[in-house]
This record gives structure tokens, sequence and C-alpha cells, in this order.
């Protein structure tokens, strides 16, 4: 713990150049001011910004387990002293287990006792605070002295005694939120202090570590063993690792024909491990269907590239890029399953003729659709919506969508037909 502190300068009304006195037991934050007698009791607080400045009154007593949390000021004046518990003078007298809240002001001579609370902005000056009071936000206590246990509403001004006799008693919840505080703050002392000692923060830090590479094993354990394979799971990990989200959508292989997905539950979650287990409940409440997986930018809310995860029949699943193209041969047996499976969906659901198949089959097998669309086959009004028709079973893989009357397409190949 490094604290930045200092003697108090010579005056002509002290040239004592008294320093700071802190407890070992006590956290005082580097960003934070002592200077001159200021006596810092054991299990203090001391949070940044704050400053405790006995160079003008001194000495300045703050007791055990109290917190001065960020941008409290403790100042006093030269004349005026109060007694503290131990019978002593002092200029600033601040008990046991009280909470100086942010930006407070404390300026002596000043008492505050045991166990009291003072709220964020509030000023005390010239004034004596019983044990237990409630003092909350933005008030002003002046020139008088408060009873214990007492509650001081937020932007009260308390500058005369009478005023300060008719306060009203802290209630029960009051007084456990202001115990509650330093708890808080005690808790937040050791934790600095730990942060500062190798032997206690090295363990924990290790301990981190152990856990991160246990939940990442665990992640892509998961990944290998259920029904996501490999492939899946490194996709899942690239998206999440962009700060995109995760989209589902499902459909069944009539509803695929047409392009009509459903979406799955909604993945919330960010961790790995945690959308893996949702994509397997997808997957396990949509069986014999189609599933895809598809990232979502957070921003912008537009989807990112779609990814095939199951398809019906699989056994495994691997990710299908829907813009993926194999070059060589595997173009050829990609085209092969294709009519495979526009064989058997031909055979459920068409009236086009089998000269007509074979034509458009073909084309297909050339590698483009556009030959289809430029051919004669499209002289006929009827042929048009066949052909079109035919393309969706011969290319299950990519919906078309037509953005124009069947009588007026122009579609230059299976892209621009998608857009």
């Amino acid at each position: 713990m490094v604290v930045r502190s200092s003697a108090a300068p010579p005056t002509p009304w002290s040239k004592k150049l008294a320093e700071p006195q802190i407890h070992e037991t006590a956290y005082v934050h580097s960003f934070s001011n002592l200077i001159g007698d200021v006596r810092i009791g054991s299990h203090v607080l001391v949070a940044p910004g704050s400053s405790i400045r006995a160079d003008e009154g001194t000495p300045f007593s703050i007791g055990e387990g109290t917190n001065v949390q960020d941008g409290v000021v403790i100042h006093a004046l030269e004349q005026g002293r109060v007694v503290g518990d131990d019978q002593n003078s002092y200029s600033v007298w601040i008990g046991k287990n009280a909470s100086i809240t942010h930006m407070a002001l404390v300026h002596g001579p000043v008492y505050v006792g045991d166990e009291c609370f003072i709220g964020f902005r509030s000023t005390v000056f010239n004034a004596r605070v019983g044990q237990g009071c409630i003092v909350m936000m933005h008030a002003l206590i002046q020139d008088v002295e408060i009873a214990p246990g007492k509650y001081v509403p937020s932007g009260a001004i308390v500058t005369s005694q009478q005023q300060a006799d008719r306060l009203p008693e802290a209630q029960a919840g009051d007084i456990e939120f202001a115990h509650n505080v330093v708890r808080v703050n005690d808790a937040l002392r050791s934790g600095y202090h730990c942060a500062e000692d190798n032997n206690c923060i090295i363990p924990i830090r290790d301990e981190l570590a152990e856990s991160h590479e246990s939940n990442s094993s665990n992640g892509s354990a998961r990944g290998w063993d259920s029904q996501l394979s490999s492939e899946v799971v490194q996709q899942v990990r690239q998206l999440l690792s962009q700060g995109y989200q995760i989209g589902t959508e499902h459909v069944d292989k009539r509803r695929f024909r047409t392009g009509t997905w459903q979406s799955c539950a909604p993945i919330e979650a960010r961790q790995e491990s945690e959308v893996v287990a949702a994509l397997e409940d997808c997957l396990a409440n949509h069986p014999g269907e189609y599933v895809r997986m598809f990232g979502i930018d957070p921003n912008s809310k537009q989807r990112g590239t779609e990814h095939i995860i199951q398809r019906p029949g699989d056994q495994t699943t691997s990710p299908t890029n829907r813009n993926q193209t194999s070059p060589g041969s595997n173009q050829g047996s990609q085209t092969t399953s294709n009519n495979q499976a526009s064989g058997s969906r031909s055979s459920e659901s068409t009236s086009l003729s089998s000269e007509l198949q074979a034509q458009i089959g073909q084309l297909v097998s050339q590698g483009s659709l556009s030959v289809v669309f430029k051919s004669k086959l499209f002289n006929d009004p009827m042929n048009k919506l066949l052909v079109v028709l035919a393309a969706t079973m011969l290319v299950p893989q990519i919906p078309i969508h037509l953005p124009v009357p069947i009588t007026g397409v122009k579609a230059q190949g299976v892209n621009s037909v998608r857009k």
C-alpha cells in the first residue's frame, strides 16, 4: 500500500511537522491525501479522491472500522476543539464503524459518534452528531448538537438547536442500511489489501485461470460428444468472439422448399457452453427437420452468414455455408446429391413432363441456372412457373424468391434471384 501522506507544514500556530499515523490493518488508497496529525484506526478504509488535511486544525482521529469514501473532504479550523471519547481534545473526532460517504464535507471543530452515517454531499460543520445518527444526502448540519439515534432527512438544513431537537428517531431499516454500508466497505478494505499481497491474489488468479480452462475444455468436449460437430462448435466460438448473438431457425421438409423458416427459442446466452446447450435443445426439439444457425450483429440487428447444422436423417451434423461452393470434383458430387434429392421431391409433388425435367436437369448440371432463364423453355407462360418450381426442387439448399411477377422474370442466375 503506497500512501500519499506528508507532514503538516510549519505555520505560525504549529511547527510540530506532525505526520499521519496509520494502523497496519487500515487501507488508505494511493489516490487519497493525508496531511499532518491524522490518526487512522484499525480496519479503516480511506477511498480514492478523499482529502484528510490536518494542517490547520489538528489532530484528527478516525476510529476503528470507519470508511471514508470517494471525494470526502475532512478539514478543520485552527480555533475550536471537541472532546473525543478518550477524553482528549481534537479538531475532528470520527468514531468507530461510521460511514462518511461520497463527497461529504466534515469540517472541524466537529464530533461524529460511533455508527453514524453521513450521506452523499452532506456538510457537518462546528457540530456534534451523536452515536447512531443517520444523516441523509445533501443535508447541512451547523452550530448544533444532535442527540444520539436521530434521523436527518435528505436536503434538511439544521442550523439551530431548536431544529436539532425536533429531529425524528432513526428507524430500524435506516440503521440496518448504515450497518450494511460498514460491512460492505470492510469487505472492500480486505479486498484491496488482498490485491496488493501476492500470497493472497496469486492463488485467486490461478483458480480463475483453471476455471476458465475447464470451461473451455468442457465446451469443446460438448461439441465432440453431443449432437453438434466440432465444426459447429468452432463456428459458435468464432461468432461469439466477434461479438455476435446466435440465432436459430428450423423448417420441415415441405416448408423447406418455400423457405418458410421458423425461429427456435431465443438464445440470450453469451458463454460458449450455454450457447452449445441451447443449440442442442433446438435440435432435440425439432428432430427430422432442417435447423440452421446464424450470427446477429447486436448493433445493426443484421444477420450474418447462415449455416445448416441439421438435415432430416442426419446422424451427425456439420455446418453448411449457404454461400459456400466446392471446387473441382466436389461440384460434381454436390450436383449429384442435389439431383438425387430432387428425384424424391419431384415424385412427391410435380406434374412436369419427363422431357421437361430432363432438359432442366441437363441445364442445371452445367453449373448455372442463367441458361434456364434465357432458354426457349420460357416461351410458354406456364413453363415459366414450372421451370422455377423445378429449379427449387433441383437446388433445394438455395430457396428462390422472385421479386417480380412470374411473367416478368429477367433473372441472370441464382444469386440475382435470391436478392
